[in-house]
């Protein structure tokens, strides 16, 4: 099951509902560009790639259930749709990205409405089997990194839920261990949403690899023992320096590896680096509601006074030293990643 495909009986995007995993697997099913925006916004759908190939097939749907009659009307009305689909989440570059590949084929000559559904449709599905197949490719890259034995610290969810199938830093471990390796995984739960202990140790557990989730501050206890061979996460947006915004806590990661002589790795498709932005505090941070923070319970009971306020930073930015090497479907790019990595994005 893919997290995003498209409905081919009727005009619709089927999601994997991520909101209501581990406990049960439904589809969200969306009929229309709002509840695109919506599924994107309050991560029905979340991670980079699923982000990026959702918003494609969501511009497919709005034009499918556009009432606009000639294809003129109906490339004003999808310029409207595009703004509101990048405005759903601001920093995964993936979903802009997405939405400016449909664009460019909304602009190309059409006598009718119903063909420019039927190229949108298509650039859409292409985007998504690509997104497989660059994953693919990046596993492979990545799993050579990964030596029999090693216990692998994991942030947030990278695997096939993050992205169309298959995934990116958990794709990596999903490899080497199809590849015959002993691979263990401590992952941490990523508060306040709890992508790894919720969506991380579930794709573990389907796939046989075994695991133990940690506390997002126990990351630090295990790196300084010894514990833990590598660090791998997933990027969001990447600038071209090789800064990385990923999820928060991806920094403290970082920092308490490289600390402890850890080598730490961020994989990601290139579609998610940001050649416009020379560094990673020029990337825009999405801060979330705090009720994310405030609502937490522990045996039914709220974890915070009544009046408490919180701050709720949804990612971090991770400066390019910390980085061992960034893996990519075009190869592993090692430092100085502001020369190499531009370079090989660009295939200089």
């Amino acid at each position: 099951m893919r997290t995003v495909d498209w409905d081919k009986n009727r005009p619709g995007i089927h999601l994997i509902d991520q909101r209501l995993l581990p406990g049960r697997v439904e589809l969200f099913t969306c009929r229309g560009l709002d509840e695109t925006v919506f599924a994107i916004r309050e991560m029905v759908v979340r991670g980079a790639p699923a982000i990026g190939v959702t918003a494609a097939f969501g511009m497919a749907l709005a034009a499918c259930v556009s009432p606009a009659t000639t294809p003129e009307g109906l490339r004003a009305e999808l310029r409207t749709a595009a703004r509101q689909l990048n405005a759903a989440r601001p920093t995964a570059v993936n979903l802009g990205w997405a939405v400016r590949q449909m664009l460019v084929i909304l602009e190309q000559p059409a006598e009718q409405v119903t063909q420019v559904c039927e190229r949108l449709i298509a650039a859409a599905q292409n985007l998504a089997d690509e997104d497989v197949a660059i994953n693919y490719r990046m596993a492979a890259v990545g799993a050579g990194l990964i030596h029999d034995g090693d216990t692998i610290l994991h942030h947030c969810n990278t695997g096939a839920l993050a992205a169309v199938d298959w995934g990116t830093a958990l794709g990596v471990i999903r490899m080497a261990h199809e590849q015959g390796k002993r691979v263990h995984v401590l992952v941490d739960e990523t508060r306040p949403r709890l992508q790894g202990a919720r969506l991380t140790a579930w794709e573990l557990q389907q796939l046989g690899i075994p695991y133990d989730i940690i506390s997002d501050n126990a990351a630090g206890f295990f790196l300084r023992r010894q514990e833990v061979q590598k660090v791998f996460f997933g990027a969001d947006r990447v600038a071209a320096n090789g800064d990385v915004a990923n999820k928060i806590g991806s920094y403290m990661l970082a920092l308490a590896a490289h600390a402890n002589n850890v080598p730490v790795y961020s994989v990601f498709p290139t579609s998610t680096v940001d050649l416009t932005l020379a560094h990673g505090d020029l990337i825009p941070i999405e801060e979330r509601s705090a009720d994310e923070v405030l609502d937490i319970q522990i045996r039914g009971e709220r974890a915070s006074p009544l009046g408490a306020t919180a701050r709720n930073p949804a990612f971090d930015v991770t400066p390019y030293p910390l980085f061992t090497a960034l893996v990519t479907e075009k190869g592993l790019i090692h430092p100085p990643l502001p020369e190499n990595l531009p370079r090989i994005v660009q295939g200089i």
